[in-house]
């Protein structure tokens, strides 16, 4: 599968069959994370892998009322969840050098867009799950401090694939030499 059409053809999934993920499909999926860039090669991310069933429970009580990936916190044969290192990315001697500061979730989102591809690559689905509480996501998992967790990532083979949704034409977002 070449890349434009990974990312083209990738989508959220949240339905998965039973079938499980062998440890080399996982390990394929942790190297796509550990290749990825960052921000002065900080590598800002910590991975949970979570198969226990009472913390996955415990993580679904965490997640915003109607998310629709709430079920597949239990469902998914993996979940992850993947932290954040923080005063790491965009920093120099304990200094923030750039305007925005913390770049932590610019890295973690090429980390978790890494692993997301690399999964549809292998014919499995992901989602990503961000509305949750995340102080509490961070108790459960006994997240130290000095680390956020930023998102949820449940995996598996999917029962269904949904529809791509609308995209904006090129032409909508791009601008040439000025805004």
């Amino acid at each position: 599968m070449d890349l434009i059409n990974t990312i083209k053809e990738r989508r959220s999934v949240r339905n998965f069959s039973e079938k499980n993920i062998s440890e080399d499909i996982l390990n394929h999926l942790l190297e796509s994370v550990r290749w990825s860039p960052s921000w002065a090669n900080t590598q800002c991310w910590e991975i949970i892998i979570i198969k226990d069933s009472t913390i996955r429970e415990n993580l679904k009580n965490v997640i915003s009322p109607k998310n629709p990936a709430t079920k597949s916190i239990i469902s998914a044969p993996l979940l992850f969840a993947v932290c954040g290192k923080k005063n790491s990315a965009g920093f120099y001697k304990d200094i923030a050098v750039t305007q925005l500061g913390d770049w932590m979730m610019f890295d973690l989102g090429i980390a978790v867009q890494s692993l997301c591809l690399a999964a549809h690559s292998l014919g499995l689905g992901t989602v990503i799950v961000g509305s949750f509480d995340h102080a509490a996501a961070g108790k459960i998992l006994q997240v130290p401090s000095g680390y956020e967790t930023i998102v949820l990532v449940p995996a598996g083979y999917p029962e269904k694939i949904p529809s791509p949704p609308k995209r904006r034409e090129i032409i909508e977002f791009v601008h040439h030499d000025v805004f």
